[in-house]
């Protein structure tokens, strides 16, 4: 498995404040960056895995969605999170 126990506690830490707090916008969205990118690398090399093309295409509109709340609601926090993904350009 590409993403262990551990690892997810790690981006939760780092993003949702806790380990633990893993129901926070913030935690979400760097969650779902994490899985787009791998899932993006594996469509590199398997450019007819249709499946995992649209489990992407359905991750991306999941944190598009988040983002959007979180815009929404909380602009600062918003422009933080672009700001250490790297979402935006």
């Amino acid at each position: 498995m590409y993403l262990t126990k551990e690892g997810k506690a790690e981006i939760f830490a780092q993003h949702g404040g806790k380990a633990e707090n893993t129901g926070s916008a913030e935690g979400q969205i760097a969650l779902f960056s994490f899985r787009i990118n791998h899932l993006t690398e594996h469509l590199k090399k398997n450019r007819h895995d249709y499946n995992t093309e649209r489990s992407l295409v359905k991750l991306v509109g999941k944190r598009r969605s988040l983002l959007d709340y979180l815009k929404k609601k909380e602009i600062n926090r918003y422009r933080e999170i672009i700001k250490v993904l790297g979402i935006r350009k």
